[in-house]
């Protein structure tokens, strides 16, 4: 199985786990870690909606709660043609991947398009590192 196939799967595995009775979209992520990682998120809605947590958002907390500290792939899984993270999402996964890193976007079937990082959020906010 290949690494994007692998993270395919744990993405829908966690899509199929998501909390979602608001909007009935459910979405899944799985990020590869620079440890070699793959951490998973699914999105879960509350009764403040829309004030729910992202998949990606999930995905990274795990990321960070396990120690990792960058972002070198990602899938997201949703049942649409083409499920795209969110803005706010974009700029989350921004903050801890370059811009080459791949983000792969899928529907239940499999992977239908591929971004990178700079393509999803060309002009994202950027920390600047002071020395």
């Amino acid at each position: 199985m290949s690494a994007v196939q692998k993270l395919f799967e744990t993405a829908l595995t966690a899509q199929k786990a998501a909390y979602a009775p608001y909007s009935r979209f459910k979405v899944g992520a799985a990020i590869l870690a620079d440890d070699g990682k793959v951490y998973a998120g699914c999105n879960v809605e509350n009764g403040a909606y829309p004030e729910g947590t992202c998949a990606e958002a999930g995905a990274i907390a795990a990321m960070i709660l396990g120690g990792a500290s960058r972002i070198m792939e990602a899938v997201v899984v949703g049942d649409a043609a083409l499920c795209t993270p969110c803005g706010g999402c974009r700029q989350k996964l921004k903050e801890f991947a370059g811009a080459d890193v791949a983000v792969h976007v899928a529907n239940l079937d499999g992977i239908r398009q591929s971004f990178t990082m700079a393509e999803l959020l060309p002009a994202g906010f950027v920390l600047e590192q002071k020395d």
